[in-house]
């Protein structure tokens, strides 16, 4: 493959907020710093990326790998035993248990393809689902945003389950596809701070994806690109190594200052959770149900 160099703002893992802009994303919650100023574009620090050579950056959690057995799956099988344990020793103790009889340990615990599970911290990768006090707020209302960098700029993501309704051509967006190439595809709203996003998740061609340096990895088999990645996105689509249908592309994105979205979840405004893979696939984004599917894998407890 051709070297396919590209010299511009680059996106390499996180949102550098200019210092006289403080973008909020949930500007109409309570208990509001006045200090801060409306919505405003981000700007991104710029270098040259090369298309097929692997390129770091100096910030955020992105430079940790993700290992081929991914820890993900590894932590949702501990959760899940510690569920069924803790269902065993509730059993045991009831006042119908014979303390006599003798209790078999459960074995090792299987989990399916689709899971989720709440966790105490967020990371890449993970989902904030919208609470009840979120009820009323428009843009978030039963929302589930993927995290797409937690870096020390602060943590950034994208809406995940709001519907397409035009196409990258109709709403004549040429910092997505200055080239037509994806200009057919679906074009979802991504939150409301001011940017272009994809995510890609190929079929085949993993390794080479990964390899490019112009994709940032948020989970397996999982990855996210900018304006400034959709050349060679184009580029990687007429050589075959990806389908258009292996992308997902998103007018905007939702961003917190270093400490404000630990803040929200302290609050209560949001759920924290990790789930597999196929639960966010592309074929699920833009599902208006995309909420309650995840609610029921999380179990009969509430989110709030």
């Amino acid at each position: 493959m051709e070297a396919c160099f590209l010299s511009s703002n680059s996106f390499p893992q996180s949102i550098e907020l200019a210092r006289s802009i403080k973008a909020r994303c949930l500007s109409s919650l309570p208990k509001r710093n006045p200090n801060f100023s409306p919505l405003r574009r981000a700007s991104f620090p710029s270098y040259i990326t090369r298309c097929q050579s692997h390129s770091s950056s100096p910030l955020d959690d992105e430079n940790k790998p993700i290992t081929d057995t991914d820890w993900r799956s590894f932590r949702a099988r501990l959760v899940a035993g510690e569920k069924v344990s803790r269902a065993t020793e509730k059993t045991s103790s009831s006042p119908s248990g014979n303390p006599d009889t003798a209790i078999d340990q459960p074995g090792p615990v299987k989990i399916g393809e689709d899971w989720a599970h709440t966790i105490h911290e967020p990371e890449k990768g993970c989902l904030l689902i919208a609470t009840e006090k979120l009820d009323g707020v428009h843009i978030f209302e039963r929302t589930v945003i993927l995290l797409l960098s937690t870096g020390p700029m602060g943590p950034f993501g994208i809406i995940l389950n709001r519907p397409s309704l035009m196409s990258i051509k109709e709403m004549k967006s040429t910092a997505l596809d200055d080239a037509g190439t994806f200009s057919d595809g679906p074009l979802f709203f991504g939150g409301p701070l001011e940017a272009g996003l994809f995510l890609v998740s190929p079929k085949e061609g993993d390794k080479l994806v990964g390899k490019s340096g112009v994709f940032k990895e948020v989970m397996k088999g999982l990855y996210y690109g900018t304006k400034e990645s959709v050349g060679c996105a184009a580029e990687m689509v007429k050589r075959n190594v990806i389908g258009l249908e292996d992308f997902r592309f998103f007018d905007g994105y939702c961003g917190w200052e270093k400490e404000q979205l630990n803040e929200e979840i302290r609050a209560g405004y949001w759920t924290v959770a990790a789930c597999s893979p196929s639960v966010i696939g592309l074929g699920r984004i833009g599902n208006v149900g995309l909420w309650e599917e995840i609610l029921g894998l999380m179990g009969p407890k509430k989110v709030w």
